[in-house]
């Protein structure tokens, strides 16, 4: 069952399981805010198991750009297009946010984004492969990001 992601009352229903729910849920809750500013799109997630073809995208994408496999389990996941981009985001329990953004015209922005919740030390399987750079956030404290660019076709 979807569930809209609400940025002014931050919630932690979904991740739970998490050490790091809160930050993860002001991390959920910062995306969801850029979306609806940025494009007026209504973030919603849905629970991993429901969102199966989301999640298996983006770890396909990891897997065959960079030979990456997350260990941590996926909570949540969402599949969306804004304005010709397709956008896909797993949460992980661990904390750890990973979102696909894939140009659907040749020629367009296409990457993998890491977000690390406020508290959650970098995954093994992304430490000596990328450097993180700070951003505060209202919602969710100090957020940790890298990405890479996508050169594959998908």
């Amino acid at each position: 069952m979807s569930q809209v992601v609400d940025f002014e009352n931050v919630s932690t229903a979904g991740l739970e399981s998490s050490p790091v729910a809160d930050a993860l849920a002001g991390l959920r809750a910062n995306e969801a805010r850029y979306y609806r500013n940025k494009f007026g799109h209504v973030f919603t997630v849905d629970p991993a198991d429901d969102a199966a073809d989301a999640v298996d995208h983006v770890h396909r994408i990891l897997k065959e750009e960079r030979d990456l496999v997350i260990s941590s389990r996926p909570l949540e996941a969402t599949d969306f297009e804004v304005e010709g981009t397709r956008m896909t985001y797993v949460f992980y329990e661990s904390g750890l946010s990973i979102n696909v953004m894939y140009g659907l015209q040749d020629g367009m922005k296409r990457a993998v984004g890491f977000k690390l919740s406020d508290g959650m030390e970098v995954p093994e399987e992304l430490a000596s492969r990328f450097k993180f750079a700070r951003q505060r956030s209202k919602l969710a404290g100090t957020i940790r990001g890298s990405f890479f660019v996508i050169k594959g076709t998908y």
